[in-house]
């Protein structure tokens, strides 16, 4: 959830567009799906870019609160898309595991990176621990949403269809529910306690062209995702990878490589506080917004999704929730911090690499 809009200068991946027209030869000409794979994969990431400025750049036209309520709602739509194919496709079992890798990959990968440069930068850096404190509570009550469908069902052993939809879908609910109480909080009741002053918060660009950017980009994210789901059993049979490695750390890394490098940015620039809504506020939103999502989406395209996540899923967002929430008690942090979040992630990585079945 990054509720504050913020027009610094971020890093442009844009010439990463010159693969789509490479994808789309690719899929529709040389039919090598490999090639569609990794094109796709590249072109995703800079119109996942383009998504969040325009949303940036409309936040702005439209102010502090219902600026902050866009950026909470677009703020993973890359990833939406990308999962809306795979349920198409029936991968629900990559869609779970791209769910838990994306809350995995902000975690740890992102927010560790971000730590490391910026305490190389600075010997200690500072943030609202309030806010943080926020997040990691929020955090732990969607780990208790993963674990509490896949305990029932290991605990009743009940194999009943109806049963599990049922306890998914009140879930989510539930889940929906508190991610609208948290915007509530965030955005009205407390919004001191996470809004970032900053004295740059004129939109940069016409409403128009924001529309229109965020409507094309859309669009293309769309036809790219169709192209690269389409594209992935074949391309995975190619290069020996596991669907499960795939959807933990490919995909998750295709959807954010964009917000990656702002939070990224953010650091090095010692504005500690937007790098962690970045981070941790994304996964947020994924546990409490994305995934129920697509459990109404699934049921909605004929092919239902439950939150009956792996054991392995569950203990690695849950191990990381619990990093999280340690390293970001105090307020404070430093580069040796950025590198235990690293190193947490590269154990859990290189075990999924070799986890072959889903």
């Amino acid at each position: 959830m990054a509720y504050t809009t913020i027009n610094l200068r971020k890093p442009s991946l844009d010439w990463l567009l010159v693969f789509i027209p490479i994808a789309a030869f690719s899929d529709y000409v040389a039919h090598n799906e490999l090639l569609t794979f990794l094109t796709a994969a590249a072109a995703i990431i800079p119109l996942a870019g383009l998504i969040g400025r325009a949303t940036e750049q409309l936040a702005a036209h439209a102010g502090p609160r219902i600026g902050g309520l866009l950026n909470a709602t677009f703020g993973n739509v890359a990833e939406l898309i990308i999962s809306f194919f795979l349920i198409l496709d029936n991968e629900i079992d990559v869609v779970l595991a791209s769910l838990t890798g994306s809350i995995i990959g902000n975690l740890l990968l992102v927010l560790g990176l971000s730590l490391l440069v910026g305490g190389i930068k600075y010997k200690e850096q500072h943030f609202s621990a309030a806010s943080a404190g926020v997040h990691s509570t929020s955090l732990m009550l969607a780990v208790a949403g993963l674990l509490m469908p896949a305990l029932f069902v290991l605990t009743t052993h009940s194999r009943e269809f109806v049963e599990r939809e049922t306890v998914s879908i009140v879930v989510a609910l539930v889940l929906m529910a508190l991610y609208g109480l948290a915007l509530l909080f965030t955005m009205v009741t407390h919004e001191h306690l996470f809004r970032v002053p900053t004295e740059h918060e004129e939109p940069q660009w016409p409403k128009q062209r924001a529309i229109t950017v965020l409507l094309i980009a859309t669009g293309l994210t769309a036809w790219m995702s169709e192209m690269l789901v389409g594209a992935l059993e074949p391309a995975l049979a190619d290069v020996g990878l596991s669907k499960f490695f795939v959807g933990l750390i490919v995909i998750p890394i295709i959807g954010n490589a964009a917000e990656h490098s702002s939070a990224v940015t953010f650091a090095l620039k010692n504005r500690l506080d937007i790098t962690l809504e970045i981070a941790i506020g994304s996964s947020v939103q994924i546990a409490l917004f994305v995934a129920p999502l697509l459990v109404f989406i699934s049921l909605a395209v004929g092919h239902p999704m439950n939150f009956l996540f792996k054991t392995f899923e569950i203990a690695a967002v849950a191990l990381s929730a619990l990093l999280v929430s340690m390293i970001s008690r105090d307020g404070e942090s430093n580069w040796l911090e950025g590198a235990q979040l690293l190193g947490a992630y590269v154990i859990m990585a290189i075990s999924f690499f070799f986890v072959q079945e889903l």
